[in-house]
């Protein structure tokens, strides 16, 4: 099987789950200018994106958004490469190829599909990782257990030494040897409750680590086996990067603000929160006029459920699940009324002939407008009677 077919990449590419893209489009909202590589190393590519030798804004900022559909979309190599084309010629990049062994004349031929490629599978399976690390995080996974792939063209014997080493989540292995452990490593973790699952699994808990496994490689300052730039764990929980990222959500554009929120809410992290929240969750973005008119301060735009709300939700509102909850976006965004209450909008939006009425969202800044809180999510009545006069009483409240 070719490289480029194996099915990690395969996995990565045509199955984008939630936590993947999530973890991909927390970078967007710092676009690193590099002259080189290794400009950012290890955990620095977990919140920041960069292709080696784009300094400009407007170019990194097309190259992101190629990046993202690439993965969101499950796009080819060669979609992406005719997309990548696009981009260079638009903005006259020239050292496209990032490497002073490729002539950055080379518009078409292998130095086009040698830095595509370089580009492609790493963010590919570098985002499958990390997506896959919050799962095994979030899912409470207690051992992970590294898997070599079986269909690479050229195994490297240091990474088909550790398929089936089994270690404690918490191991610090792991820190430095969680895959993808180099270009184009298609190495992946598994998890298990215990040891027992792992040996299901294909796993040898009994394993020991290499000699070499500790050690670092003279040469690169990396860990022997592992290529320089990979010895780190990308990514983390997603509860984890929801908390990092949340303060981050205002200053972002609206398109990637909302489309990181509503990634974040198709995890099973939001699940797992909602069903035993603690602290504050980000649920939707207003558009400007609609912050301001409440009151919102400058720059304070998305809105988060705090955990009492969501407790009162869980109570009050026991028919909504926590899948439910994506729809705020849409509520906001397609609402047929506005109703503003002093420092409170409520927002209303029909569905007729839908198995609901619809949905009504209410959303309060706070005294100071540092802030903006959902205080209430709940459905229409399914009959249209009922929901004609609930829009009712709600747009006479709002005069």
């Amino acid at each position: 099987m070719p490289a480029a077919r194996a099915p990690e990449v395969a996995a990565a590419l045509k199955l984008p789950f939630a936590e993947q893209i999530a973890f991909f489009r927390g970078k967007l909202g710092r676009l690193v200018p590099t002259a080189k590589w290794d400009d950012l190393m290890h955990a620095e590519h977990d919140v920041a994106f960069m292709v080696a030798g784009a300094a400009k804004a407007d170019l990194l900022a097309d190259l992101a958004e190629a990046v993202d559909k690439a993965i969101a979309d499950g796009e080819t190599i060669q979609q992406f490469r005719r997309r990548f084309l696009d981009i260079i010629q638009r903005h006259g990049w020239a050292g496209f190829t990032g490497d002073d062994r490729k002539s950055p004349d080379d518009k078409g031929g292998k130095g086009l599909a040698w830095r595509t490629r370089v580009i492609y599978e790493t963010n590919l399976l570098t985002s499958y990782a990390a997506g896959r690390r919050a799962q095994l995080e979030d899912g409470g996974y207690t051992h992970w257990m590294y898997k070599h792939s079986d269909f690479v063209a050229r195994p490297r014997p240091h990474h088909v030494a550790l398929d089936g080493i089994v270690r404690p989540k918490d191991d610090p292995f792991w820190q430095t040897h969680y895959p993808p452990n180099g270009w184009g490593c298609r190495c992946r973790v598994l998890g298990a409750r215990g040891p027992a699952q792992a040996r299901r699994l294909g796993g040898d808990p009994d394993k020991p680590l290499p000699s070499w496994a500790g050690q670092t490689d003279p040469k690169t300052g990396a860990p022997v086996g592992v290529d320089k730039g990979f010895g780190y764990m990308p990514g983390g929980s997603v509860v984890e990067r929801v908390r990092a990222l949340t303060p981050k959500l205002d200053r972002l554009p609206a398109a990637p603000s909302v489309a990181l929120i509503q990634d974040w809410l198709k995890t099973a992290a939001f699940a797992a929160w909602y069903a035993a929240p603690t602290g504050s969750w980000p649920l939707a973005r207003l558009p400007d006029a609609d912050a301001q008119a409440i009151g919102a301060a400058d720059g304070v735009r998305v809105a988060r459920m705090s955990e009492e709300t969501a407790r009162k939700q869980r109570r009050e509102h026991p028919e909504l699940s926590s899948s439910d909850y994506a729809i705020a976006q849409d509520v906001i965004d397609h609402a047929d009324h506005r109703v503003q209450d002093g420092a409170s909008l409520i927002y209303v939006r029909e569905l007729p002939g839908g198995k609901t009425g619809g949905h009504v969202l209410v959303v309060k800044a706070t005294r100071t407008g540092k802030a903006l809180w959902v205080t209430s999510v709940r459905r229409l009545s399914r009959q249209q009677a009922e929901r004609e006069a609930e829009i009712a009483r709600l747009l006479k409240k709002g005069k």
